[in-house]
């Protein structure tokens, strides 16, 4: 669910000077160790970009997937087979092809090929490392000088220029977890900077987040084009999107008219806790609804501690009811078809929301990338959302 701030952040660039001489010393005071680990840590703050961390160096495969958490390779595409190796959070592999295979507890049947053994699909995401040509000059746009880009490598590591804002990147400090975007995630980019040695560094942020200010390596990051966000079949009025919750199908259908003209899995909200319990507040809500705002971007948060999320960068978002319901992007799991895995939302892969975001009324412009449907003449898209 979508729990967006909009917030200013003042950013201090005033460069801290150390009050220690230039003269050698034996020992160094209290006072004055104090006053240099803050002179310190005042140029890492004033100047966080010197920290920025390459892309690192992924296997050179067509496609690739990265593990979301501890995941086992088996030596055949069968739960039951034997593990053969184990990797762990953000570790990238070669996805060789996607085979059916035998997962007794699991809706889904399907596993990756490796070059060491099998892993449950569900467990990867699918990448590509497809590294771009950094951009020097920034568009002008009714935002200012900037531009909504594309994650389009496995990962990237970004360093904050502020203190941390959003609970998700304070949590991910708190735990020493390296702060990173993922393959698929949609920001904006409002400032370029050259380091020393040559390398291209963006400076990335969200239009509609809490207002952390991020650097990452420049080669990561994809430009998005007005033309790719163009509206797909304009001139048809007679639009609506039909979704199946049923845990055993969860599929959403476009239609124009009668003819269906779009098809995909999906995952909708949880319906029960681990014990068993009702979630009616995690249940996609059914009905019929109107799509009433739709963002090229959004930070998404919600839930409580230990069970709750804050995902920033979440693309192609088309909300349909309450607060937060929407139709949009997923980079965080890969279950599709198989269980029910969010908060509400209706989970989709990064190509089936965009064309949903694409084909979808009312139509939403790259300059602001945001728009509610009561500001536009356009009837908006209806939503039934419905079970079995």
């Amino acid at each position: 669910m979508l729990n967006h701030q909009h917030m200013d952040v003042t950013v201090n660039n005033a460069r801290n000077k150390s009050d220690l001489g230039n003269k050698p010393s034996r020992s160094i005071s209290r006072r004055s160790f104090i006053r240099l680990a803050a002179a310190s840590l005042g140029a890492v703050l004033v100047h966080p970009w010197e920290r920025v961390i390459a892309v690192p160096e992924f296997p050179q495969y067509e496609k690739l997937g990265r593990a979301f958490a501890k995941v086992e390779i088996k030596a055949r595409p069968d739960y039951d087979a034997p593990t053969v190796g184990v990797i762990y959070d953000d570790a990238v592999v070669p996805w060789l092809r996607e085979v059916v295979g035998r997962h007794p507890y699991r809706y889904k049947q399907r596993f990756v090929e490796t070059p060491d053994g099998y892993i449950w699909a569900s467990e990867l995401q699918p990448v590509k490392n497809q590294p771009n040509t950094p951009l020097t000059t920034l568009p002008s746009t009714s935002l200012g000088n900037g531009m909504w880009v594309e994650v389009t490598v496995p990962y990237v590591d970004v360093i904050l220029e502020n203190k941390p804002i959003s609970p998700g990147f304070k949590n991910k400090i708190a735990a020493q977890i390296p702060i990173r975007l993922y393959y698929s995630q949609i920001l904006w980019v409002d400032r370029v900077r050259q380091t020393e040695n040559g390398r291209i560094l963006y400076r990335v942020n969200e239009r509609f987040g809490y207002g952390d200010l991020m650097w990452a390596d420049a080669t990561a990051f994809r430009p998005l084009t007005p033309d790719e966000m163009t509206p797909i079949n304009p001139e048809v009025e007679d639009k609506r999107i039909e979704i199946n919750v049923e845990e055993r199908y969860q599929t959403l259908s476009c239609y124009e008219g009668k003819t269906e003209v779009y098809f995909c899995r999906i995952s909708a909200g949880k319906k029960f806790d681990p014990e068993g319990k009702p979630l009616p507040s995690s249940s996609t809500p059914t009905g019929t609804h109107t799509i009433w705002r739709k963002l090229v971007s959004t930070h998404m948060s919600g839930g409580t501690t230990g069970g709750g999320y804050d995902l920033p960068g979440i693309g192609w978002t088309a909300l349909f009811s309450g607060d937060g319901v929407a139709i949009h992007s997923t980079f965080w799991h890969n279950n599709f078809g198989g269980e029910l895995m969010s908060h509400g939302c209706v989970n989709a892969t990064p190509e089936d929301a965009k064309w949903i975001f694409r084909w979808t009324h009312p139509p939403v412009q790259y300059d602001p990338g945001d728009l509610y449907s009561k500001d536009t003449p356009i009837p908006p898209t209806k939503v039934t959302v419905l079970e079995g």
